[in-house]
Formats: C-alpha cells, structure tokens, sequence
C-alpha cells in the first residue's frame, strides 16, 4: 500500500469539521474507556490504551477529558461488545468494520442495511483475511529530527518503512513490533501524533475518479456510525481523490 493512501486518511481526519470532529472524539474517548478496562488504566504499562490517548493527544483532545475517559473503564465499558464485520462493496473493493457497540442487534442492522442499500454484499467473519495484513502505522511530526538518522534509528527499532510526507514521518511497523518501536519513540522523548494498528491491504487496487468517490461516500457513511471504529479498506485513496472529496 502507498503512503499516499494512508497518508491521505490522516490528512482527511486532522482537516476534519466540528461535526466530524465532535464524532471522531466520540470513538476516540470509547476506545479510551474501552482499552483502560481490558489491559488497565496505566498509560505506561497498557499499549492499547496508549495508543488510544496518543491519538487523541493527535488531535487535540482536552487532557481533561482524556482522563475523564479513563476513569469512566470501571462503570461504562462493560457494556461494549467488539465486533468486526466484512465484506464487498461495489469495483471489487473490500472493507472490513471495527466496531464498539453497547446494542449487537442495533450495530448489525446498521450495517448490513449499508452495504445493501450501496449494492454491497456482507461477508462471513474471516472471508477476507487474505485482504489485509495487521500493521503498526505511527505518525510523528519532523520537527528538527534529522531523516537519515532517525530512519537509522528506526531500523534498528524494528521498523518495516518509514516515509516521509509534508514533514510528517509515516512510519510502517510489523505487528509484532509494535509496541517496541512506541517504546523507542517514548525512550527519544518523541510524541506521535498517531499510534494505531490498521489492516493494511496486500494490494491497494487503482479505481477511476468516479469509482473512488462513489467507494470513500460508502466508507464515510459506515464512518458516520457512532458505532464504527475503524474502516480499512484495499482503495488505494490517492491525492486526486482526497481532493475531490473536499469539494
């Protein structure tokens, strides 16, 4: 996959609206909640949860609220259940749709009517695991660091490629290595801006303009869901096409 395409996404979400925005602190502060109460509420300790508040750290949360988002793991996030639905949308493009939900019944009606409403045709748990590989994707502001060496650095980190776009490092991980390379960027006293793992495809396909519009509608509107988490999906999403969905 290119980095134009995750790369894209990024720049999608941080130029994002109030409404966008107020939704995407609504997924961040339940993935918060969520993490705190599966591996504990320890940042340091808790992989998980720290990618969660680096993320919203990313984009801007209030410290306040983030910690509010901790706290709340005992009493709220009980009632969320994961869910992970796959499936094909129209061009032969594949999605798979990371869910937090408190309603299962709710969460799949929701979803299922998208895909049917968007000519698309909801698969099978697992069907399309040949799609995607599990990656650690970290993005980390320049600033003064110089690219070769901290690509070295990188490296020896565990790394698996690391780009470099509008002065922002787009920094590729195995899954396995994930975690050692936030480690590394923590021990350097280096903040990413966003820490996740994201199932990357093993090959983005190329749609026409009108073709990868029509699909990034239908990712969005699984998006808008306030129970959708995540939607990866094989589009390789280029400048052209984010460009065109800003208009």
């Amino acid at each position: 996959m290119s980095g134009h395409s995750k790369w894209s996404t990024i720049k999608r979400k941080k130029g994002a609206n109030d409404a966008k925005r107020g939704k995407l602190f609504t997924k961040l502060i339940k993935e918060i909640t969520v993490a705190a109460s599966v591996g504990g509420t320890d940042v340091e300790n808790n992989p998980r949860l720290r990618s969660a508040v680096q993320n919203a750290r990313g984009m801007n949360m209030p410290k306040d609220t983030i910690q509010r988002a901790i706290n709340k793991a005992d009493k709220d996030s009980s009632n969320f259940q994961e869910l992970t639905f796959e499936g094909m949308l129209p061009h032969g493009i594949g999605v798979v749709i990371d869910c937090l939900t408190d309603n299962h019944l709710r969460t799949v009606s929701n979803v299922r009517a998208i895909f049917n409403k968007r000519g698309g045709n909801l698969g099978t748990h697992g069907s399309l695991s040949f799609m995607f590989e599990r990656k650690g994707i970290i993005s980390l502001p320049k600033g003064d660091l110089d690219p070769e060496e901290f690509e070295l650095e990188m490296i020896d980190a565990g790394i698996e490629d690391i780009e470099l776009e509008d002065d922002t490092f787009m920094i590729t991980t195995p899954m396995e290595e994930f975690h050692n390379v936030q480690l590394k960027l923590q021990a350097m006293d280096l903040e990413p801006e966003s820490a996740e793992l994201q199932r990357i495809p093993n090959d983005a396909l190329d749609l026409s303009l009108e073709q990868s519009v029509q699909i990034m509608k239908i990712v969005e509107e699984f998006e808008d869901d306030d129970d959708v988490q995540v939607v990866s999906h094989n589009l390789n999403v280029t400048d052209e096409v984010a460009a065109a969905l800003e208009n």
